[in-house]
């Protein structure tokens, strides 16, 4: 049924059938079951046609645990757990959904566990959400109610860590790195692996015997993955009985009674006002199921897990007026069984019953030959809670182009059968799966028609291959870019083996699945043998042939997989003959045959890698070892910028609190759902929802809007714009250094981005909002003639740059910079003495934050106040411009942040604009008003990491030992968007990154952002400085090609000495910028990671194997520690002592998950002597702590545990005069009481500013006359940085060849974090840093509309709106091997404490991955190029490159005949938005 997008609001005609509907024996009202408790008859009649079960739990029985995190079942946040009574034996089955796609009304007759319904910490945490508390498995909250729920059906169902592993792959974590839920989900296992005891090493008994590799120096604490698996094996293991069979006990018994309403049909029309509107219909029997497909033919659609009619309704603004849901009772289209030789698949049959019983099939030889590739591919096939709900049939129906399952079904031959209901009797036809997709999106099905079954013939078993292909962004819970299956049968004839029979079929080649016939017709009746399979790929590129502007991108990549998928296909049933050739040996009954059998083709060794594939393959188990020093208590900043004073009453002399690996201290309201963010706050009464109004297209005027058709819509209470913030008083414009943005563009104005917001819609409801939205007529200019400028190139052609961020550097002899730039690359062999000079370009991509918890403000009025709620980095920006764009003084707003989903830099700036338009909307309307954004409006709008193009010049000289680096000059460029933001600061950060660790006598930069129609990029976790410092690695491995001396080498023999100067003027050493670690931390990880053998063994394994390569890459980093600009680099606290010896702070920081706030109260515990329970955050507030500074820079311990202990000394320092009176033995408790009886403040604001010689760093300022000049160079302009943060990390990977296809073996990270205040969240950031930047240089691509991609909407779109199209790392994409080490023995003076910030420095360590993948890239192209020169090996390294960089034969056709001409591979390079 084609949906109505004309409107959404309708006459319901359906209402008038309801009593006719009632007689055939309809229910209207739902059975729901919600955590062991039936819903009340007044709540379930709320539930609505078109309403999901996310939406009911939260709005109707405000159970807020379950999170929206993108409305599209690709990030888990929303999962719940579905159990029902299987009516065929009589077992309790539980199965994980997405509740955000999941109607309210299919979960009739479920039971439906929520987080809250596992545990809470008002009575009893789980054992599943204790393991998350202790092992650290959480830290910004908001993915972790979903990931508990999913991990708690799994337990439920299986736990063991093999199935474990297998099914947890439906749920994104963008904080932790996933090593610590790994870890929790594991040590509930009842195989969990045994290990050593988990205490200190030093303390173990079995120490001296001890090889796990946690047995380290008796300086250090350690723990691994299998000592918290063997944790909980004498604690929840002992007495699992209590708790592994809470889902079951909480099972409903009028569920497992099957009263007689569960098997009445259900029809719920909806009539209520300000919704949606529509009818449901669920069919108890195949004829209702019929006769409801002929009464409204053509006026009703089939809902099953409503995985694709989901997204339709919710991102293309389909709306169905009737919704038709089978009950799975209906046995004809959810039986599943094997008739004489097929296989019968009913339609409705979820994927993961298809999945299991394919699995136990596959152990009986008659099926294995069927069942296992089905098996294997659905277990790649979308994620456990799409697989569970999701079925075959709507699979085929909304025929997908790159469908994983339909390419299985024509491959194997099966046909469908087709029922419609005619004059009472059931009317049947049968269509191969080949014949039954027409064109895009549509199929040979009849309006009253439905696909009843599937029946796949099976597979002989001998002699008979089929198998699946597929090769997507990411391995888990992604859409196939190709997919593909393929089947041939052999036949002996004249002593040869012939194909008797071929068929292939592929996904993501054609606007539908598509059969290579012409392949398969060369196939057939050719020997099998590797020139029949040459000849056929020469077919199939022609006849897969795509031009290079397709639909979806990738051309020649795809073109490749096509041809790879051939090529693997080819050697697989080699292997797989070779077996059969056996078999038939020991049982020559499997096959008539006169004569002996041929013998297989011959395929060397190394060309057989080319076999594997990760769909057969077991899923990895993940491992890590996390040490760190024994804690202690280190005197740091304080000591010499604060008052000494300390209370020394034995009684407040309890464990050191700093030093100690504390938990989270928002952990356990994080495991039970019970966290509240600004999403879950009760609204008050009168409450309205909101939503923007954003602009389609952009370089065109905004000339108009009319609200009519949305003020039309029933529940749209006003629309809001410029006009009407200038009669309020406001101000329009805002942006962190320039004002160059506004709250809504003024008609009249070019519209600078696509999705730039034009005005507010409120409505009583978020539907009538989002409606009303979406019907606002927009009027824009006539199109420009001038070229929209998107991209960098584009920007640099045009000369579109922000002048005002323009700044530059130069060290050293400027006669030997300029030289570089008149002399040309160096070419052939060098000898001693040689000057080596290159250049080149290097590109980096940007990175969406991809924080869970999307940007959301509740603004409340009051009187004349305004309070705000939301999710930010920055109250003072929120606080000052909503007062600006509301006409209000900012001592009357106040802005209030208790936690965030996330930020990573997205939230410092890029969440005032939605807190701004939302207050002005309260302000007017005077009544509270609500603004989330959606997922896809938040990627669209919000901007993202920085892409970078570098164009440098360098030089090396060679030297009798190796080379050492003479010369470096670069010009940097990155994306700004349409609006500066902090794209200068970004740029600043970048160029004083760009040397990385090595140093270069002669020094040139220069950097400058690009004025582009993209949204405004902003601060994102390193905020610049990893994109410098890629840039420093790259060129080093450019010079190391041409000097050819390894890589490894130029880095260790180029490494800053102490006393080395920085092209920006500091100076390496312990009293300028710090000890300087990096050099012998590197011999550390040489040597513990024994490097040089492992390279050895690299290099054999590579020999052995053409299509697979490993890799391997150790990379250094110094980040630099403050605020550059020296305003900044201050912060405020306020503490408050109780008279119970309880203390309250506040300080100018906000918590987004790095653990802030526990840090801060380990400083306030550590000074009082008082246990961290006693310490306590409620907020982050601007009325307490004002003009606070964002959190950001990963400054935020130094200055606010600094500043909250100075506000704790100046208590101490009060009250200690009443410690003395009562005597060693007194409380605080008492202590407090009796100062408060003595009228003695307990509490004190506190303040701290770097020292301002530390800080600060001013691009303009020229040299002073009378500045010495023996003085390090521009070290007039400032001290940008108070201390540097170091590490070396090393990561080794695997590479598939044919498909781009890469994995990361191991990782091992060290990092110098000084004296670690809390060293399990510091190993919690490093980790989750090194994910995060493993992603962005890896599989993470920003696509917007440019020239490269011009297929994907109005120029200046943003493609990757959501998770459908955007990949962050997931479950099974972390190192299998995942260790992470603190330096010990690193005391820093410059911090509180002498600890180190953390938060931003181990990212770049990430992309350790990127040149590990690089290092394996030299080894094939050497192998199929015989190449060693330079390549320019662009980021992030997606499977698209990988495959193309491979620059292969395969490559090399694919690209001469989608090109019509022959095209080296070796200089190709794939697109990019840059």
């Amino acid at each position: 049924m084609p949906p109505n997008q004309t409107t959404l609001y309708y006459e319901n005609e359906d209402v008038s059938r309801i009593p006719l509907y009632q007689k055939k024996g309809y229910r209207t009202t739902p059975l729901l079951f919600v955590n062991g408790r039936k819903v009340p008859l007044a709540q379930a009649v709320k539930a609505r046609p078109n309403q999901t079960l996310l939406s009911f739990l939260r709005d109707v029985l405000q159970l807020k645990g379950s999170k929206l995190g993108c409305a599209e079942g690709g990030c888990g946040a929303c999962t719940v757990m579905l159990s029902k009574k299987n009516s065929s034996n009589g077992t309790l089955q539980h199965m994980a959904a997405n509740a955000c796609l999941m109607p309210i009304l299919a979960a009739d007759g479920y039971h439906i566990t929520t987080i809250e319904g596992i545990g809470s910490v008002h009575t009893q945490l789980h054992p599943v959400q204790q393991a998350m508390v202790d092992l650290h498995g959480s830290q910004c909250g908001f993915c972790t109610p979903g990931i508990i729920v999913s991990i708690y059906t799994l337990l439920t169902n299986h736990p063991s860590t093999d199935y474990l592993e297998e099914h947890l792959d439906g749920n994104l974590c963008r904080c932790t790195g996933y090593r610590p839920i790994w870890d929790a989900a594991r040590s509930l296992c009842d195989d969990a692996v045994k290990g050593p005891c988990g205490t200190p090493c030093r303390d173990c008994p079995e120490r001296d015997t001890c090889q796990q590799e946690c047995n380290v120096n008796d300086q250090c604490c350690s723990s691994s993955s299998k000592d918290k698996q063997q944790m909980y094996q004498e604690t929840f293991m002992k007495h699992k009985e209590d708790w592994s069979q809470q889902a079951n006990q909480m099972f409903p018994a009028e569920l497992l009674e099957e009263s007689e309403a569960l098997t009445q049909s259900l029809m719920v029309v909806d009539t209520t006002e300000y919704q949606a509107g529509g009818t449901w219909f669920k069919p108890t029997t195949f004829v209702e199921l019929l006769s409801l497909l002929k009464e409204f033919a053509g006026g009703c659609k089939i809902v099953v897990g409503n995985t694709e009619v989901g997204i339709e309704t919710k991102f293309k603004q389909a709306v169905y007026p009737r919704l038709v849901s089978p009950s799975d009772r209906i046995t004809e289209i959810y039986g599943m069984e094997v008739v004489d030789n097929c296989l019968m698949i009913g339609s409705c049959c979820p994927l993961s019953t298809i999945q299991q019983k394919c699995h136990e099939w596959s152990q009986q030889d008659r099926l294995l030959r069927t069942t296992l590739p089905i098996h294997d591919m659905l277990r790649w096939f979308a994620s456990t809670q799409i697989r569970n709900v999701a079925c075959l049939g709507g699979n085929l129906v909304t025929a997908s182009p790159i469908s994983d399952m339909n390419p299985m079904l024509a491959a194997s031959g099966a046909t469908l059968v087709l029922t419609s209901l005619s004059d009472e009797s059931i009317q049947r036809r049968t269509i191969r799966v080949s014949e039954f997709f027409l064109k895009y999106r549509t199929v040979d099905l009849k309006s009253n028609e439905i696909v009843e079954r599937v029946e796949i013939p099976l597979v002989a078993p001998v002699l008979e291959y089929y198998k699946p292909f597929k090769q997507a962004r990411r391995r888990e819970d992604d859409i196939s870019i190709v997919t593909a299956s393929m089947r041939i049968k052999l036949q002996v004839q004249d002593g040869t083996y012939k194909i008797a029979d071929a068929a292939l079929a592929f996904g993501g080649m054609a606007p539908t699945t598509v059969m290579a016939s012409q392949t398969a017709a060369v196939l057939i009746g050719a020997e099998f043998c590797a020139a029949t399979f040459d000849v056929a790929r020469e077919t199939l590129l022609n006849e897969l042939k795509l031009p290079p502007s397709v639909p979806g991108g990738q051309a020649a990549f795809r073109m490749s997989l096509a041809a790879s998928f051939l090529y693997k296909f080819y050697l697989q049933c080699v292997e797989e003959l070779q077996v059969d050739i056996q078999k038939i040996k020991e049982d020559p009954s499997l096959l008539s045959l006169v004569g002996d059998l041929p013998t297989a083709p011959a395929v060397d060794d190394q060309e057989m890698s080319g076999a594997k594939t990760f769909l057969s393959k077991p899923k990895p188990q993940f491992y890590g070892v996390q040490t760190y020093p024994a804690p202690k208590v280190a005197s740091g900043l304080e000591d010499k910028s604060l008052p000494s004073v300390d209370l020394d009453s034995e009684s407040t002399k309890v464990a050191a609190e700093v030093g100690k690996a504390a938990t989270h201290m928002s952990g356990p309201l994080h495991c039970t759902g019970e966290a509240v963010y600004v999403d879950d706050i009760p609204l008050p009464p009168g409450s309205l929802q909101a939503y923007l109004v954003q602009a389609k297209q952009c370089g065109v005027t905004f000339e108009s809007l009319d609200a009519a058709p949305a003020l039309s819509i029933p529940g749209v209470v006003a629309v809001y714009g410029y006009d009407d913030l200038i009669k309020l008083g406001g101000k329009n414009e805002y942006g962190p250094v320039v004002k160059d943005e506004t709250v809504f563009l003024p008609p009249g104005e070019e519209i600078r981005m696509v999705g730039q917001v034009l005005a507010i819609v409120v409505a009583e409801t978020l539907e009538s909002a989002e409606l009303g939205a979406r019907s606002c007529k927009i009027e824009y200019g006539a199109a420009s003639s001038k070229k929209i400028i998107v991209s960098i190139e584009d920007a640099i052609e045009a000369g579109s740059f922000y002048e005002i961020g323009r700044h530059g550097l130069e060290r050293g002899d400027v006669s030997v910079l300029n030289s570089l730039a008149t002399t040309e690359d160096f070419q052939g062999e060098p000898k001693v003495g040689d000057i080596v000079k290159v250049s080149g370009v290097f590109k980096s991509g940007a990175q969406e934050h991809f924080y869970l918890e999307t940007n959301c403000s509740l603004c409340i009025p009051s009187e004349n106040d305004l309070t705000i709620y939301c999710s930010t980095q920055a109250t003072n920006k929120t606080q000052m411009f909503a007062a600006s764009a509301t006409g209000t003084p900012a001592n009357k707003v106040v802005v209030r942040m208790k936690r965030m989903g996330g930020g990573f830099g997205g939230k410092e700036t890029r969440s005032v604009f939605a807190s701004c338009a939302a207050a002005v909307a309260a302000k007017i309307s005077n009544r509270p008003v609500r603004l989330t954004l959606g997922r896809d409006v938040d990627m669209k709008t919000t901007g993202t990491r920085h892409c970078f193009i570098t164009y440098y010049s360098a030089s090396a000289e060679i030297t009798e030992n190796g080379a050492k680096l003479v010369a470096f000059d670069a010009k940097l460029f990155n994306n700004a968007g349409s609006g500066l933001d902090l794209s200068s600061p970004v740029m600043d950060r970048a160029l004083f990154h760009v040397d990385g660790c090595y140093y270069y006598p002669h020094f040139r930069i220069e950097g400058v952002p690009c004025k582009t129609v993209q949204p405004p990029h902003t601060a994102f976790r390193g905020f610049g400085g990893p994109q410098g410092m890629v840039v420093a690695e790259h060129v080093i491995d450019h010079l190391a090609t041409a000097c050819k001396v390894p890589g490894d080498k130029i880095r260790k023999d180029n490494f800053y000495q102490i006393g080395h100067h920085m092209h920006f003027g500091m100076i390496i050493g312990e009293q300028f910028s710090g000890k300087w670690n990096v050099p012998s931390m590197w011999d550390r990880i040489y040597r513990d990671q024994n490097v040089v053998e492992r390279r050895k063994e690299i290099d054999a394994f590579n020999a052995k194997h053409k299509w697979v390569k490993r890799g391997l890459a150790v990379l250094p980093t110094k980040f630099g520690i403050a605020f550059t600009a020296k305003f900044m680099n201050q912060g405020g606290a306020l503490v408050h002592l109780y008279t119970d010896g309880t203390v309250l702070v506040s300080h100018g920081g906000t918590e987004m998950g790095q653990g802030l706030h526990t840090k801060v109260c380990q400083v306030a515990a550590q000074a009082f002597g008082i246990p961290l329970e006693n310490v306590y955050v409620n907020d982050s507030s601007s009325d307490k702590v004002p003009n606070a500074i964002p959190t950001a820079a990963s400054m935020s311990t130094d200055m606010y545990g600094m500043a909250t202990l100075d506000a704790c000394r100046q208590i101490i320092a009060r009250i200690k005069p009443i410690q003395h009176k009562l005597g060693p033995d007194a409380t605080l408790k008492e202590i407090a009481l009796a100062a408060h009886m003595e009228r003695i403040d307990l509490s004190a604001h506190g303040f701290f500013a770097l020292d301002t010689s530390r800080c600060g760093f001013d691009w303009t300022k020229n040299k002073p006359e009378d500045f010495p000049d023996d003085a390090p160079e521009n070290s007039w302009k400032g001290h940008p940085f108070n201390y540097f943060t170091q590490g070396v990390a090393c990561a080794e990977v695997e590479l598939d060849l044919l498909t781009g296809n890469h994995k990361t073996l191991r990782a091992d990270v060290l990092v110098d974090v000084g004296s670690s205040i809390n060293p399990a969240i510091d190993i919690g950031q490093i980790e989750g840093a090194f994910i995060q930047g493993m992603g962005w240089s890896t599989m993470e691509e920003v696509i917007y509309s440019d020239d490269d991609h011009r297929w994907c909407g109005p120029r200046g779109t943003v493609f990757t709106a959501g998770p459908g199209t955007y990949k962050i790392p997931a479950f099974n994409d972390v190192p299998e091997i995942f260790n992470v080490s603190l330096l010990e023995n690193v005391d820093n003076p410059f911090a509180v404490h002498s600890s180190k910030a953390v938060g931003e420095p181990p990212f770049v360590l990430g992309t350790s991955v990127f040149y590990a993948i690089k290092d394996a890239l030299i080894a094939a192209r050497k192998s199929n190029l015989n190449d060693q020169q330079y390549f320019e090996m662009r980021m992030p390294a997606t499977s698209e490159r990988i495959r193309m960089y491979a620059a292969d034969p395969l490559v090399s056709q694919a690209l001469s005949t989608m090109l019509g001409e022959e095209s080296t591979a070796t200089t190709f390079q794939p697109q990019g938005s840059y």
